[in-house]
């Protein structure tokens, strides 16, 4: 997001521009260079707001539960770890001890466009997506 002065025509006295900057964990030092790098010589950089990157373990009996729940609903889907870019409360839950998993079963159509519909003005999913997402958690809860 970018900001400065209050007329087309007339050079801001000070600029400002916002990056909402999502690292990996281990990544912080690096990302924060290349954003000073973009930003050049002579220009502040500052950390506004920062959340912890983190990472929960890929095994386990939790991830085992799961496997076999999409196993029971959709054969022969793979479960693969993915990256949340967004916030989460696993982040606060992990200050307790407690591991969180990002896991939202949706089954979408082919052509659907969710990374199009992603927080958009219109976002929204099928609901049989819902309705695929709601049988295999309620199936995890019933066999963890």
């Amino acid at each position: 997001m970018l900001s400065g002065g209050y007329k087309e025509n007339v050079i801001p006295e000070s600029a400002t521009a916002t990056v909402d900057a999502r690292f990996l964990p281990g990544q912080r030092d690096e990302v924060i260079a290349r954003i000073r790098e973009a930003a050049g010589p002579g220009v502040d950089v500052e950390v506004q707001l920062e959340l912890i990157a983190m990472e929960s373990p890929d095994d386990g009996e939790i991830v085992s539960v799961i496997a076999a729940a999409i196993e029971r609903h959709d054969p022969g889907a793979t479960v693969l770890p993915h990256l949340i870019p967004g916030g989460t409360d696993a982040k606060a839950l992990s200050r307790l001890g407690i591991t969180g998993y990002g896991f939202i079963p949706l089954r979408l159509p082919a052509d659907f466009d969710f990374p199009g519909m992603f927080h958009g003005v219109d976002e929204r999913v099928p609901l049989e997506a819902l309705d695929f997402g709601c049988a295999v958690l309620t199936d995890i809860i019933r066999s963890a």
